[in-house]
């Protein structure tokens, strides 16, 4: 790489008052920030009484955001306030590292299991977007720590205790989305396979021109659920109805979202939902998405349950998430989803 290139858009803020042409979107793929609509909230759950009498409450509302919007915010859900400020705390310290720091964890090799890298896939995209992430697999803890940053000082301890909390919080989740589709506690959790979890730390720098471009643009997760933690900076846009809604963060609460593999393993009953980032010209935001997985060998199918060959034939072959992953990634962030190339 030219000595004048700067691999991460972090450093090439600084030095430009437009949008660099190769983060320009075709005017048919922009944002139009004016249409999205700001006064309307997505589904709020109180997992308070998730493991009381009043369970099947709980369930039902998670069956219903599931159903109606692929996409929900959760409240009292176990992860302390104090777990989640360090969290947010020792990513802002590690974008805020200088530059010959965070170049030591740089790579745009994919298979890297820890990577700093820019956009999305720098390899294969046309377009690239504005964003820096680092990308971090968590799970087993023990087979991946050793391999993340050391700088911020405290950056591997925070990081892990993070990173426990919320598999904890994925867990209960699957149970409660598996009862609602009146399965057993545990199908999801048995259909992942050993399981795997990966996390990003998003940064998005303030965007001289955020009509251009995107932070990221619509997309479907490859995963089975996503459990986000922002900033205070609004950016997330969830699609219902073809209509953008913008999700307003709201502290110390997550937002979950529904991924292809429940989809599958739905056989529809829940979709996961395109949803896209937006920048804006004045604050920096952080994003830090939880991606709970299946393992690479899992073998993906819908629950034998949903299946009834009249109403509710198998909409999709069986597959293994590694086979469903590596399209993901060839393919890149795309409106249409990956799983069509997977139904019968």
């Amino acid at each position: 790489m030219a000595a004048t290139m700067k691999p991460l858009l972090t450093d090439l803020v600084s030095t430009v008052s437009s949008v660099p042409p190769n983060f320009i979107r075709p005017e048919s793929d922009r944002p139009n920030l004016h249409d999205v609509i700001s006064d309307h909230s997505i589904p709020v759950v109180d997992l308070h009484h998730l493991d009381g009498p009043n369970r099947s409450t709980v369930v039902k509302a998670i069956g219903q955001a599931c159903q109606n919007y692929g996409f929900f915010q959760v409240k009292n859900h176990g992860v302390s306030n104090e777990v989640i400020d360090k969290m947010m705390h020792v990513s802002k310290e590690f974008f805020h590292l200088p530059e010959s720091e965070r170049l030591k964890n740089y790579s745009d090799d994919p298979m890297k299991t820890t990577r700093l890298s820019t956009s999305f896939n720098v390899r294969t995209e046309n377009v690239s977007s504005w964003r820096d992430y680092l990308r971090l697999h968590c799970y087993p803890l023990e087979d991946y720590v050793n391999e993340w940053p050391t700088n911020p000082p405290s950056f591997r301890e925070d990081t892990a205790e993070y990173c426990n909390n919320t598999r904890r919080l994925a867990l209960r989740l699957l149970e409660a989305i598996s009862e609602s589709l009146d399965l057993e506690k545990d199908h999801i959790n048995s259909a992942l396979g050993k399981h795997a979890q990966h996390m990003a730390i998003n940064y998005y720098p303030p965007c001289p021109e955020p009509e251009l471009t995107y932070g990221l643009p619509g997309h479907a997760d490859p995963n089975a659920i996503t459990i986000l933690l922002q900033d205070g900076v609004p950016g997330l846009q969830v699609l219902k109805n073809g209509k953008w809604i913008a999700v307003n963060p709201i502290p110390y609460t997550f937002i979950v979202n529904i991924g292809d593999q429940i989809q599958v393993l739905s056989n529809d009953r829940y979709k996961s939902v395109l949803h896209r980032a937006v920048v804006n010209c004045k604050a920096e935001r952080i994003s830090i998405p939880t991606f709970y997985c299946p393992s690479p060998d899992a073998m993906i199918r819908a629950a034998p349950q949903l299946i009834n060959p009249v109403q509710h034939p198998s909409i999709y072959r069986n597959f293994t998430y590694s086979e469903y992953y590596d399209k993901f990634w060839k393919r890149g962030l795309n409106a249409e989803t990956c799983l069509d190339m997977f139904k019968v």
